[in-house]
């Protein structure tokens, strides 16, 4: 379990599991998310939500896996930009730990 800083006093944070991550990862919900400036603000939040709602009213929204990480982080009272931006950092430092999988099916090194 991981915490995340949801503001910039550090006086409200956000649980992040590895399951939520995980999820991240599936559906790639962080991918082209910022634009080419960088700055995480409450319109790219707004961008995250809408794209998490698609994915809910979807066929993905029957998993148990993706509203978890809706309840629990991206739709959290104390979600802000600050907080996305957090977990954006978490996300990206989680991934470099992961193990490498072979994802190209033409890569046979047996």
């Amino acid at each position: 379990m991981y915490k995340i800083q949801a503001n910039p006093t550090g006086t409200r944070n956000i649980e992040v599991s590895d399951a939520h991550l995980n999820t991240i990862e599936k559906y790639q919900l962080l991918r082209d998310l910022v634009d080419s400036n960088g700055i995480v603000n409450e319109d790219v939040l707004d961008k995250l939500r809408y794209n998490v709602r698609s994915l809910l009213e979807s066929e993905a929204g029957k998993d148990k896996n993706l509203l978890d990480l809706c309840l629990d982080v991206i739709y959290n009272s104390n979600m802000k930009a600050f907080g996305l931006q957090k977990l954006a950092d978490l996300y990206k430092n989680w991934k470099v730990k992961q193990p490498a999988t072979c994802e190209d099916p033409l890569d046979v090194t047996d």
